[in-house]
């Protein structure tokens, strides 16, 4: 188990940009495959972005090409920069780490608070 902490969220105008930073405790921070997950009014939480070992990276269709998760392995920190943000876009956003398969939010048993990105028209 790891502790995780989200930031970065805000209120944007459509075509605007936020970076949203995870922090995550431990010393084997390299080990963990890393995810970013949203959820929005009326929706089931949904998948938008991982990164594991090897620089390997993965995004959700609705947000490839906008969308770039990176990590900074000395920091501890996930990051998920978002581009060109759209209202759809609007949801809490949270992220996750495992040694496993980090792309579906059923394996995770809780969760932290999330930062809320609100993207009006």
């Amino acid at each position: 188990q790891v502790q995780l902490v989200e930031s970065g969220g805000g209120l944007v105008q459509a075509g605007g940009s936020l970076r949203l930073s995870c922090a995550v405790s431990g010393r084997i921070f390299s080990m963990y495959a890393m995810g970013w997950f949203r959820q929005a009014p009326g929706k089931e939480r949904e998948f938008v972005a991982a990164s594991w070992s090897g620089g390997n990276t993965y995004y959700t269709d609705s947000v490839k090409g906008r969308f770039t998760i990176s990590r900074d392995n000395a920091k501890n920190t996930v990051y998920l920069q978002m581009n060109s943000l759209k209202p759809e876009d609007t949801a809490v956003y949270y992220c996750q780490a495992t040694r496993g398969v980090v792309t579906d939010p059923a394996r995770f048993d809780s969760w932290g608070q999330g930062t809320q990105v609100t993207v009006s028209s």
